[in-house]
């Protein structure tokens, strides 16, 4: 007799969403955004030998659009990752998952709408460590970007990132804004999906 697969999320009501490209999502009832779309971000560029590394990566919305292009795809999220996993397996998706967030190495208390823990963080440096590399970049971290030494970006092909002002964050960094500045060539999308509040806008970056 098979035993009955237990309930990955025990007291929440369990959604499954297919997006019109045919990703395969699980959300739940649960208060916290879960998001399956991100047109906010350009990565049809990704190459198939592109390790991309996905810091806060919610449910999947993008490091499963990314697979598509890359095999090398390491996703990083403290808030919903048990829904992420699910929503990897469901897809078939060949991306590893980084249970943690962004941040200075020490653990910290992540806030997503209103939804609290106390999550390890890792910097950028020892997230593209553990992932084996980064070529492409994407980043939406709530403010966490702004700890990311500019050393650590050396070597990344592109980056696509969300930059956030206070209220949500601390202010920008000028020395990762500078670094920027100097080694890529970019764009600055200042008209998001959603409300700007709290938003700088959404950095498509090429290195020079």
């Amino acid at each position: 007799m098979n035993k009955p697969k237990s309930d990955p999320f025990p007291g929440f009501s369990v959604q499954p969403v297919v997006t019109c490209d045919q990703i395969k999502f699980q959300v739940i009832d649960a208060p916290y955004r879960q998001i399956t779309e991100v047109p906010e971000y350009l990565f049809s560029d990704i190459r198939p030998d592109d390790l991309v590394l996905d810091v806060g990566a919610n449910i999947g919305a993008f490091c499963l659009r990314a697979a598509r292009f890359s095999p090398h795809v390491t996703a990083v999220e403290p808030v919903t990752a048990d829904l992420l996993e699910e929503n990897v397996r469901l897809n078939h998706a060949d991306v590893r998952i980084i249970r943690g967030a962004l941040g200075t190495g020490k653990p910290a208390e992540i806030s997503w709408d209103g939804y609290r823990l106390l999550s390890p963080t890792y910097t950028l440096g020892k997230l593209i460590g553990m992932a084996g590399g980064c070529d492409f970049l994407k980043s939406d971290c709530e403010g966490a970007e702004w700890l990311i030494q500019p050393r650590d970006l050396e070597g990344i092909r592109r980056i696509e990132m969300e930059l956030h002002i206070p209220p949500i964050s601390a202010p920008p960094n000028p020395a990762l804004l500078d670094y920027i500045w100097d080694k890529y060539t970019f764009s600055l999308d200042r008209s998001p999906v959603y409300s700007p509040f709290g938003v700088m806008g959404i950095l498509h970056a090429t290195l020079k």
